[in-house]
């Protein structure tokens, strides 16, 4: 079992950047693919991005390619979603997750561990 804690939201203007972070509990950080997503007020929530159990392969929404890079730290047990040229649309609670299966998964039904997020608010 892994507890996921999130931080770095805030508010940041259009077109700015966030770095968010994802600590996890345990040893087994290593055994869990990593995924961050979304969810805007009123809407379902929505995949953001992905890294594999060492970090080799990584898997982006096409809403956010491009503009946002997920890493990870084994050995930190952290893992990062650094958000670059922000839009209004971004605003939403970012939820970090964790995944026993060792493929890059998109549907948040594959991920057993979730944190309680943090919000981010991008301003026009």
């Amino acid at each position: 079992q892994v507890q996921l804690v999130e931080s770095g939201g805030g508010l940041v203007q259009a077109g700015g950047s966030l770095r968010l972070s994802c600590a996890a509990s345990g040893r087994t950080f290593s055994r869990y693919v990593m995924g961050w997503f979304r969810q805007a007020p009123g809407k379902e929530r929505e995949f953001v991005a992905a890294i594999s159990r060492i970090g080799g392969d990584t898997y982006y929404g096409d809403s956010v390619k491009g503009r946002f890079t997920i890493s990870r730290d084994n050995y930190k047990n952290t893992v990062t979603l650094q958000m670059n040229s922000l839009k209004p649309e971004d605003t939403a609670v970012y939820y970090c997750a964790a995944d026993t299966d060792d493929r890059l998964g998109t549907s948040e039904s594959r991920y057993d561990y979730w944190g309680q997020g943090t919000q981010v608010t991008v301003s026009s």
